[in-house]
């Protein structure tokens, strides 16, 4: 048994963080707020915005504030797996005989930054899977471990679609969280211009550090959650499928595939990390609620009516929680 939560320790460390990364990313609380429980779930985000809305830099400041090691791939046509994962390189060993040596590529960090996913073609989107999911790499015969802790991620472009490459079912399901990121309001705007625009650069200190994550993810798995609660959660996913005999009519009418067990594993585990940043010992509905949306906007899929009517995944997704409550 892990030793009891210190709940107040981790609020108020989290408080910490979103306070150091909020000197560099002026706006997106809630953005920032839900990239921190995908961190401390251990899950990979997408990232889904316009150009210029910090999405990098909001990855970048994350890294130096929990001092993890960060790194960049810009996603491009041209780009090959083994740019991704890296390569074996032969070079000559003491007696001058050539010997495959493996050269580590970019993946090898604890925040990995999938810059424009979507331009990338499905062969080196898939050089991508095995990290996510297992957190290991495969080159030739050889499998090398990723140091903890390890997440992936991705941006992608909503607006600019030619030239891209869809990213397929099964890869978007390794995903934790789908996040959108809002245009700023004007203060929000004046606020970054005021940042970025003049001679004073923004000092980050290390809050957290990567060992302390572990510990604290650990920890956060022993959050207790009711069977009310957890029903509710399972309830939730299963709506999604039109086939669910429980699901509300606007899933029968606008759904083409429903969401896979592993949505039900991210409602719950990052529900149990929102509880605890909310300061308590234990989910509530509310959890569930304010994570469903991230956990599942992507995980199921629309038909021809949907587009057809203007129906949105997220009001859809309002549909489902509260249809599942009563």
């Amino acid at each position: 048994m892990v030793e009891e939560i210190n709940v107040k320790y981790i609020t108020d460390k989290v408080k910490e963080v979103e306070e150091e990364v909020g000197k560099a990313i002026i706006g997106q609380k809630e953005i920032i707020r839900q990239v921190i429980i995908a961190i401390l779930t251990g899950g990979n985000v997408l990232l889904e915005g316009s150009p210029g809305l910090g999405k990098t830099q909001l990855v970048k400041t994350l890294s130096k504030v929990m001092d993890l090691s960060f790194s960049r791939i810009q996603f491009t046509p041209d780009l090959m797996p083994a740019d991704v994962v890296g390569t074996n390189i032969i070079v000559k060993d003491e007696k001058g005989n050539g010997v495959f040596q493996f050269q580590k590529g970019p993946i090898f960090s604890h925040l990995v930054l999938a810059d424009e996913i979507n331009r990338a073609t499905p062969k080196t989107q898939s050089a991508l899977l095995e990290a996510m999911q297992e957190h290991t790499v495969t080159v030739g015969n050889y499998t090398y471990k990723l140091e903890e802790p390890f997440m992936v991620l991705a941006t992608q472009n909503p607006i600019e679609m030619e030239g891209t490459y869809p990213l397929p079912e099964a890869q978007l399901d390794r995903f934790l969280f789908k996040l959108q990121v809002p245009f700023p309001n004007l203060e929000e705007l004046k606020g970054i211009i005021g940042v970025t625009i003049t001679n004073t650069s923004t000092e980050l200190n290390k809050v957290i550090d990567g060992e302390e994550i572990l510990r604290i993810r650990a920890l956060l798995k022993e959050v207790p959650i009711a069977k009310a609660v957890e029903e509710y959660a399972l309830k939730v996913v299963l709506a999604t499928h039109p086939e669910y005999e429980k699901c509300p009519e606007v899933t029968k009418k606008y759904i083409r595939f429903g969401a896979s067990p592993r949505a039900a594993q991210a409602i719950i585990s990052t529900a149990k990390v929102r509880a605890v940043m909310e300061g308590r010992f234990n989910v509530a509905f509310d959890d569930i609620k304010y994570v469903a949306y991230p956990a599942l906007r992507h995980r199921f899929f629309l038909n021809f009516d949907a587009m057809a009517d203007g129906v949105t995944t997220e009001k859809i997704l309002e549909d489902i929680l509260e249809s599942q409550l009563q």
